[in-house]
C-alpha cells in the first residue's frame, strides 16, 4: 500500500480530521474544543458548512477543506434538478461558502469557482456531479499537502542544523511539515508559540501538533515576544499567512506584525510560508475582518471582563514587506518585492 501524504503528521491534519465527507454531510473537527475535546460538527448542507467557518469550528486551512466539501454537498442536492435550478443552487453554494469570512473570501470565490465548473460539467455531460466534484476536491487536497510539503523543505533550507523557532497561531499543515522534514534532515528543533487569544490556536494546536510529532514545545502568553527575541532565545520568526499580496503585504492572524516588529529590531529573520495570492495584486483588495467583540471578553467560554467593559476585535492585521525577510512557497524563495513576476496569474488560483 502506498504511503499516504498525510503519513506522519499529527492527528489533527489527517485528511479525516480536518474534514470528512459522508453521504451528503460534512464532518469537521471542532478545533474550538481540541484537545480538551474530539468532537466532530456534522454539516447537513452547505449552509451549516458556513456557519461552521463562519464560528471558527475550523480555521487556518480548515475552511478550504470545508467550503470544498460542502459544494459536494451542493453538488448532490443538484442532481436531478433542471439545468437551471442546479446551477441556480451550486452558485448560491458557492457565494455563501465563500462569504463565511470575508478576509480570505476574494481568493476563496476563485477556488471554488473551480469546483462549480467541475460539478457543472458533469451535470452537462449526464455525470454524477457529486462524484465528479468530490474527486476533483480530493485530488486538490492531495496537491495542497504535496505543496505544504515543499514549502516546508525550503524553509527548513534556511535553518541552521540546531534551530529555535517561534511561530504564530496555527499553520497547520506548513507547520507541520516543516517540522517533520526538519526532524527527517535530523535538525534539531524547538518551538515556542504564543497562546493566540481570544481561540488560543498556538497553545492549543500549534502546540498540539508539535508534541504529536515530537518537537520540544513551549507556550508563551502573546506579550512574551518581545522579550523571548530580545534575550536570543529564538533563531527565527515563521508563520504562515492567510493572505499574501502580490506587493508584499502578509495578512495573518492579529499579533503578527508586532512580532515582526520585535524581530525586525532583534535581527532575527521572519520567514512567512504560503502562496502569494494572484487575486490581490495590492493591499487594499484585502478586507480585515472585524469580528464580535465580546469574543475577546471572554477565555474557552468564561467571560474575564467585567460586565460593562468593551472590546474590539480584529481578527488579522497587516505586515508590511519591509519586516519580512523572506516569502517562502513552494515554488521556491522569494524576496516580498518579487511576487508579481512569478505569481500574477490573474483570476486563477493554484490552492
Amino acid at each position: 500500500m502506498m504511503a499516504r501524504i498525510d503519513d506522519g503528521l499529527a492527528f489533527m491534519l489527517k485528511f479525516e480530521n480536518v474534514s470528512r465527507y459522508e453521504e451528503g454531510a460534512v464532518i469537521i473537527l471542532d478545533r474550538r474544543v481540541y484537545p480538551s475535546k474530539i468532537e466532530y460538527v456534522h454539516c447537513e448542507d452547505y449552509h451549516a458548512v458556513a456557519k461552521a467557518i463562519g464560528e471558527m469550528v475550523t480555521q487556518s486551512g480548515g475552511p478550504w477543506l470545508a467550503a470544498s466539501l460542502g459544494m459536494v454537498s451542493a453538488a448532490r442536492a443538484a442532481r436531478g434538478l433542471s439545468e437551471e435550478k442546479a446551477k441556480s443552487l451550486l452558485e448560491d453554494a458557492a457565494y455563501i461558502l465563500t462569504h463565511a469570512r470575508p478576509t480570505t473570501s476574494r481568493r476563496m470565490v476563485a477556488y471554488i469557482q473551480t469546483v462549480v465548473d467541475t460539478a457543472w460539467q458533469a451535470i452537462v455531460a449526464g455525470k454524477d456531479p457529486e462524484e465528479a466534484a468530490y474527486q476533483y476536491v480530493m485530488d486538490r487536497l492531495e496537491d495542497r499537502y504535496r505543496k505544504a510539503r515543499r514549502i516546508g523543505e525550503n524553509v527548513v533550507s534556511l535553518l541552521p542544523d540546531d534551530v529555535t523557532i517561534l511561530t504564530q497561531c496555527f499553520a497547520e499543515t506548513l507547520i507541520g511539515y516543516t517540522l517533520s522534514v526538519a526532524q527527517e534532515q535530523g535538525k534539531k528543533v524547538r518551538l515556542y508559540c504564543p497562546e493566540t487569544r481570544p481561540y488560543l490556536q498556538g497553545a492549543r494546536l500549534t502546540a498540539s501538533v508539535a508534541y504529536d510529532q515530537g518537537v520540544d514545545v513551549t507556550v508563551i502568553t502573546d506579550n512574551m515576544p518581545g522579550y523571548i527575541l530580545s534575550q536570543g532565545m529564538a533563531d527565527v520568526f515563521i508563520c504562515a499567512a492567510d493572505v499574501i499580496s502580490l506587493d508584499g503585504y502578509v495578512v495573518n492572524k492579529i499579533g503578527t506584525y508586532q512580532i515582526a516588529l520585535a524581530a525586525h529590531e532583534n535581527q532575527v529573520p521572519f520567514y512567512v510560508l504560503g502562496s502569494p495570492s494572484p487575486v490581490n495584486h495590492t493591499i487594499d483588495t484585502v478586507k480585515i475582518e472585524l469580528r464580535d467583540s465580546n469574543e475577546v471578553l471572554h477565555a474557552m467560554g468564561v467571560r474575564t471582563a467585567k460586565e460593562g467593559v468593551k472590546g474590539f476585535y480584529p481578527a488579522f492585521d497587516i505586515t508590511p514587506p519591509k519586516l519580512v525577510s523572506a516569502v517562502i512557497a513552494a515554488e521556491g524563495i522569494f524576496s516580498p518585492y518579487n511576487l508579481r513576476a512569478t505569481f500574477d496569474k490573474g483570476d486563477i488560483i493554484e490552492e
